[in-house]
């Protein structure tokens, strides 16, 4: 991990509030590029929450 959000210490509601701005999390460096091929982008998660997946 490259840096993480101290923020979220005082603020957790943050994450809720503004995930893509003021909310993130941590800053990560992945060791293998294909790693990245397997995440879902948001909306792809956002349609598999809607359909009860996990």
């Amino acid at each position: 991990m490259l840096e993480i959000n101290e923020t979220l210490n005082d603020a957790p509601e943050k994450v809720n509030q503004d995930p893509y701005g003021e909310g993130w999390i941590a800053v990560i460096e992945w060791t293998s590029a294909g790693d990245l091929a397997e995440l879902m982008n948001s909306e792809a998660y956002a349609e598999q929450v809607a359909k009860g997946g996990h």
